[in-house]
């Protein structure tokens, strides 16, 4: 009855206004008759809860999701209901709303029923009192309703709203409150790596579609995701190929033509990266990681290929003969990333793993990426620290004795993770960006006896003077011979460093200024430049000798 009620509906803005069970691809009829079935009239059970679409721009989600919107108040029986319309921006649901105008505009039925009022971007349904409305999406606004539907469109647009959880929690919030409520996110790909509330709808979804929660009491889901399999997803040459495209594009002869989207491909190539990204991700639905810059670091190509599955600090530690200690950043805007570098024992690969501390004023001045290094910091890769500070007496060796030695949390942080290093007897050194918070690591490290003078702490001068590290390490990285553990974090930061030519060397810099963090990789570079001098560990100090 619900794919009935939708075929009738017509495309108010196509020449001849032909119906929707004409103009809609077979792959949205689909979920319409499929999200209506789920219902169940004895059980009142509702067996799709959520619907969550990812499809290449040009895929008619917009206008086919308020079809979808109209046909929810056509077959809904309860009184004084309401049903949303959602965007990032206004403009986008505002689409979705005049859509579903022009649809009620071209039936009689329909507008004997229905009643738009621009000025408050709702359509009111006369027969029982029900709303479909436009709203914004804003955690104060979308607190405290009763959904029987809401269309959440292009959600990938929401990647860099560090409340955007909040907001969709509310949404689903609401839904449940009814029964034979359903939740609609339709979204094409980020044109950045998938951040926030985004990148975790993107990954729950491809969880249901790929069976993750069969056989599970979790969220009733249906995913429909045209991406490509990873073989040519992670090869250029293989996605750039306009043979593979139709694997996903649904709407292909219908709202997506080869015959215009070739020559705007061709187009976009020759404008440069950042077109690429943009027209890559919107139209293939390409999701964006490492070694998609063309001004890139060349290192970062190789980085997906060098990641170790499993590897871990204590693995590092186990396996190494030797490690370097590096350490970048540390403002108040910045991340203060350290890395352990470790050669291993008989092979001499190297064994990478990083860590980062950022302050919480970092989340409000970078509001972009807040959601992002929240992310971090649940994948243990980030610490999101306060200004106060930490008691390490007791939790280091320190040369004196002393009953209470307060440090910055970051400082302190660092300072336990190199002590835990030197006392393994694993140390060669620690090597500091001496444009960073030099000589405060320094006085620290001093507690435990890595000094200068002991040969254990390198001043790494940066810009041009990190050229030995950056070209070694990604001649490294391609040859396999450095290996690094799992990181969300470090997958960014690597894709942000920017190579920039001098008059007589290169530098590495980042790909946006303020926002692309950058400072946990450079700490691998710091680590990588000592590292190549083939440094031997230093015999460890006896602490209590010395007090004594």
């Amino acid at each position: 009855m619900g794919l009935a009620f939708y075929d009738e509906l017509r495309l108010p803005d196509v020449p001849g206004k032909p119906r929707l069970g004409d103009a809609t691809g077979q792959w949205f009829r689909d979920i319409v008759s499929t999200s209506f079935g789920s219902w169940d009239p004895v059980s009142q059970q509702n067996f799709i809860r959520d619907i969550f679409v990812l499809a290449p721009k040009g895929s008619s989600k917009t206008s086919y999701g308020a079809g979808m919107a109209l046909t929810v108040m056509l077959m809904n029986r309860r009184p004084r209901a309401e049903a949303l319309f959602i965007g990032p921006t206004q403009a986008i649901s505002d689409r979705a709303y005049e859509q579903a105008v022009g649809m009620i505009e071209e039936s009689p039925d329909l507008k004997r029923r229905f009643r738009p009022r621009d000025h408050l971007k709702t359509i009111e349904d006369l027969v029982n009192q029900s709303e479909m409305k436009v709203k914004t999406f804003d955690l104060k606004i979308l607190t405290g309703g009763i959904l029987i539907f809401a269309h959440l469109d292009e959600v990938h647009l929401l990647g860099k709203t560090h409340y955007a959880a909040k907001v969709i929690r509310q949404i689903r919030g609401g839904i449940d409150k009814t029964p034979e409520g359903k939740f609609l996110i339709t979204t094409t790909q980020s044109d950045d790596i998938p951040a926030g509330a985004f990148r975790d709808e993107l990954h729950n979804a491809r969880r249901h579609r790929d069976g993750a929660f069969r056989g599970k009491n979790a969220r009733p889901t249906l995913s429909v995701m045209f991406e490509f399999p990873d073989d040519i997803a992670k090869e250029p040459a293989a996605w750039k190929d306009t043979a593979n495209w139709p694997m996903v594009m649904p709407n292909l002869g219908r709202s997506v033509h080869l015959a215009t989207l070739v020559p705007d491909w061709n187009s976009e190539k020759e404008k440069g990266d950042q077109a690429i990204r943009v027209w890559a991700s919107q139209y293939l639905n390409i999701e964006m990681g490492v070694g998609m810059k063309t001004d890139g670091w060349p290192g970062a190509e190789f980085w997906s290929d060098a990641e170790e599955p499993g590897l871990n600090l204590d693995g590092i530690l186990a396996r190494s003969e030797v490690i370097v200690v590096g350490a970048d950043g540390g403002g108040l805007d910045d991340l203060f990333g350290a890395t352990v570098l470790g050669r291993e024992i008989g092979a001499r690969t190297w064994l990478s793993w990083s860590h980062a501390w950022c302050h919480q004023g970092v989340l409000k001045r970078r509001q972009t990426i807040a959601s992002r290094l929240e992310d971090f910091e649940k994948a243990g890769d980030l610490e999101i620290i306060d200004d106060e500070f930490e008691d390490v007496a007791g939790a280091v060796t320190l040369l004196n004795r002393v009953n209470e030695l307060f440090l910055p949390k970051d400082v302190a942080g660092f300072l336990k993770l190199v002590d835990r290093i030197n006392q393994a007897g694993l140390l060669a050194a620690v090597a500091l960006d001496v444009e960073g918070p030099y000589g405060e690591l320094v006085d620290a490290l001093a507690l435990i006896g890595v000094t200068v003078e002991s040969g254990q702490i390198v001043g790494v001068g940066q810009g041009y003077k990190l050229m030995n590290a950056l070209k070694t390490t990604e001649r490294k990285l391609a040859n396999g011979t450095l290996k690094h553990c799992p990181s969300p974090m470090m997958d960014w930061c690597v894709g942000n460093i920017k190579i920039e030519p001098t008059a007589t060397a290169i530098r590495a810099t980042k790909q946006n200024a303020g926002d692309a963090k950058i400072d946990p990789a450079m700490s691998l570079l710091d680590a990588s430049s000592v590292m190549l001098t083939n440094p031997q560990a230093k015999a460890v100090l006896d602490v209590a000798a010395m007090v004594a």
